[in-house]
Parts: C-alpha cells; sequence; structure tokens
C-alpha cells in the first residue's frame, strides 16, 4: 500500500528503518560554501549543555521546518547551514505516490522527523494523523497541531491536550503546539507531553516575540523543555527567546521565505547558540537609576585618588 511505499522510499534513502536512525552527536559541517563559513561555537563543543527530549540527546536547539520553500531542494543547504537536528514536515504535504518529487526525499538522513498534524481540527484527527505517520515509518516523535479557527490560526488547548494523552499512552513523543497558557501548559504536563511549544506569535506572521511576558511564566512555571514556535522572524528574536531561558526555537516561515534561505538558516543557528549562551552566562544586573562607570574616574592619567595619602 501506499504506506509501504513511503517506508520503502526511507529505508532505500537511509539504509536504516527510519525510527531507528542514530543522531550524529556533533556535526562536521567544514566549508559550506565561502559565503556560508561557520562553526558550532565554543560553549557547545566544549560543553555537555544538551538537550533532553523523550530520552534523545540534541546538541541543536534549533528545530527548522520544510514549508513555504521556493523548492524543497534547498531544505538540505538550510539544514547543513543552520546545524539543525530536527526537522518538522506536515504529513498532509507528503505524496506518498511520487517518490521522485517527494519533500522527504529531500530530508537529510541525518535530522530526526518531528511529524506534525497540521490540518486536525480535532484531538481525534491528530490522533489519526499520528499514528498513520508511525506506521509509516515516521517514527514516534509528533508535533501536535489541533486548529479549527481558520482565520487566526491559534491552537485548540482542550483538543491538544486529549490528543496528547491519547498519544503519550501509546508510547509517542509528543510535543504539543499551544498558546503560552499556564493552565493548558499544566494540563499537557499532567497528559504527558515530552516538551511544550508555545507560540510566540500567530503561525507563519513574522511579528517576532509577541507573547514574551506569558512564555516567560511557562519558562518559569513548567518543568518541561519550552520550544519557541511559530511567529519568529528574524535571529535576533530567537536570540531574545534563548535568553529568556526557552529550551529550543522552532523556525521555518523566517527562514524559508528570506531572499536567501540558506544565509538566513545559518543566522537563526548562531542565533540560538548565542542566546542559549548569554543564558548559562547569567547577564549583570540591571542599574534601574543613575549609572555606573566601567573604569574609576579617579587617578586618570597619574593623578591620585580622592582621598588617597599625598
Amino acid at each position: 500500500g501506499i504506506f509501504g511505499a513511503f517506508f520503502v522510499l526511507y529505508f532505500h534513502k537511509t539504509g536504516v528503518a527510519p525510527h531507528r536512525r542514530v543522531l550524529f552527536s556533533e556535526r562536521s559541517f567544514g566549508v559550506f560554501a565561502p559565503s556560508y563559513l561557520f562553526t558550532q561555537g565554543w560553549a557547545m563543543k566544549t560543553s555537555s549543555d544538551a538537550l533532553i527530549i523523550g530520552g534523545v540527546e540534541l546538541h541543536s536547539r534549533l528545530f527548522i521546518g520544510t514549508g513555504k520553500y521556493g523548492s524543497d531542494s534547498l531544505i538540505p543547504a538550510v539544514a547543513e547551514a543552520s546545524g539543525a537536528e530536527v526537522i518538522t514536515v506536515a504529513l498532509r504535504r507528503v505524496d506518498l505516490g511520487n517518490s521522485k518529487d517527494n519533500v522527504l526525499s529531500h530530508i537529510p538522513g541525518t535530522m530526526r522527523l518531528l511529524p506534525n498534524t497540521s490540518g486536525a481540527r480535532t484531538a481525534d484527527e491528530a490522533v489519526r494523523i499520528a499514528r498513520l505517520s508511525r506506521a509509516a515509518g515516521c517514527g514516534d516523535w509528533i508535533k501536535i497541531e489541533v486548529i479549527s479557527d481558520t482565520r487566526h490560526l491559534l491552537p485548540d488547548g482542550y483538543e491538544t491536550a486529549k490528543a496528547t494523552e491519547i498519544l503519550a499512552k501509546e508510547g509517542f513523543t509528543v510535543l504539543p503546539y499551544m498558546n503560552p497558557d499556564l493552565y493548558v501548559a499544566r494540563d499537557l504536563v499532567n497528559a504527558g507531553a515530552a516538551a511544550v511549544m508555545p507560540l510566540g506569535a500567530p503561525i507563519g506572521t513574522n511579528r517576532g516575540l509577541q507573547t514574551k511576558e506569558m512564555v516567560r511564566i511557562l519558562i518559569e512555571e513548567i518543568s518541561l523543555p519550552i520550544v519557541v514556535d511559530a511567529g519568529i522572524g528574524k535571529p535576533s528574536q530567537a536570540c531574545e527567546a534563548m535568553e529568556m531561558g526557552a529550551a529550543a526555537c522552532l523556525v521555518n516561515t523566517a527562514i524559508s521565505t528570506a531572499g536567501d534561505p540558506v544565509r538566513m538558516g545559518a543566522a537563526f543557528g548562531e542565533a540560538v547558540r548565542a542566546g542559549r549562551n548569554a543564558f548559562l552566562a547569567k547577564a549583570g544586573p540591571v542599574l534601574q537609576g543613575g549609572a555606573s562607570a566601567s573604569s574609576p574616574l579617579t587617578g586618570f592619567l597619574g593623578g591620585h585618588d580622592e582621598g588617597a595619602a599625598s
């Protein structure tokens, strides 16, 4: 059947069943292209600051997507430039009967697939899509999207929690997309989510971190990894989310619709690493009034400090 063809496509491409692939703990980038020279960054190479989701260790905290590219053939270059290890794909975009022009054929075999349930309007529909994904050989990771609002594309928290509970009990690693609402987040934790994915702004808008204060509350109150998803439009905004303490960012539209998606992918990779390093470094205190010189104001050019003995 079509799902068997789907599995054969993956097996032929990678040589191993998708759910048994081993992720690289370090990626060797070398010189990608003269205009895209970059490294993973000092902290990522010298520390053990790995992100753990569902028992899987990830060394990149940038997740990317597969939608809206002018050509799916750009995906491998974007993946390489960004350093991302996780990529999401909508199952409804997969043409299982076309092995030549299939978005899956453009995804590097070293990446971890995060299929999503885009198009689901109810928990039952999301569960059905997730089960089909696993049956097709895409593994046990699933990003739950349950959206019945066709104008603002805001996720339905109640239906999302229902789907999360069902799939978590079936052994899926569930990453639900949600409004940054503390009560919904707690419901998702209780339902068995492996991480929660609050939106930064309505999906596909590139408006930035409009829900900053609500996301900050989730970071403070929820013990699961917080992966900021949707609406981030610039690398600086992803950096800000990471500086706040987000565990990761998922960025699709801002990269795929950029004038140079490969360069933008590299920029987001660097921004996420910079933000994470800043969070780990712990920013200095903010002085609310007055000022504080970074160098002494006395003893200039051989003079004497005030009060110093002559």
